[in-house]
């Protein structure tokens, strides 16, 4: 075979293949993710009517994070913060749960979060993006009755 026919194959070969590398995200982790609250295990009355996540690349290394609660009783919280991947700490706004948050992230469809409240550690967070890219899973851990860990898993979908 000459140079021309190997590569007019290797150029067929790789056109006819699934584009697996282009579809990869950079930082799969950003967009608007919806939580599937039908997984949640808790009374579907007790239910938050709804929860969406918005993560956006922030500029110089940071995360920004807004989080919108509708809870079961129909309130709302818009909670909002710009955080470093390094570890450090940043304010949380308006959220019930904290008021600060450290992230990083050891890949880019992985970040670990850990939110404060009052300087006390209430929650260790990691989501992780499923490897289609549709799909987020968030693993809480936090103090259950007693102080022993308790550990819940959340399922999140692509909203954009």
């Amino acid at each position: 075979m000459t140079c021309l026919p190997k590569a007019l194959a290797l150029a067929f070969v790789v056109l006819a293949s699934p584009p697996i590398l282009a579809a990869a995200p950079t930082q799969p982790l950003l967009g608007d993710w919806t939580l599937d609250t039908s997984r949640m295990p808790m009374p579907p009355d007790q239910r938050p009517k709804s929860v969406r996540f918005a993560f956006a690349d922030a500029g110089g290394g940071k995360l920004s994070v807004h989080v919108d609660i509708v809870y079961a009783p129909g309130s709302e919280v818009h909670s909002v913060a710009t955080v470093a991947l390094d570890g450090s700490p940043a304010i949380v706004e308006n959220s019930p749960e904290a008021d600060h948050v450290s992230v990083k992230r050891p890949t880019p469809g992985i970040v670990v979060m850990a939110l404060q409240k009052e300087g006390i550690l209430v929650s260790t967070r990691i989501y992780a993006v499923t490897p289609d890219g549709r799909g987020l899973v968030e693993t809480s851990v936090y103090p259950g009755d007693k102080d022993v860990p308790v550990m819940r898993t959340n399922y999140f979908t692509r909203a954009r």
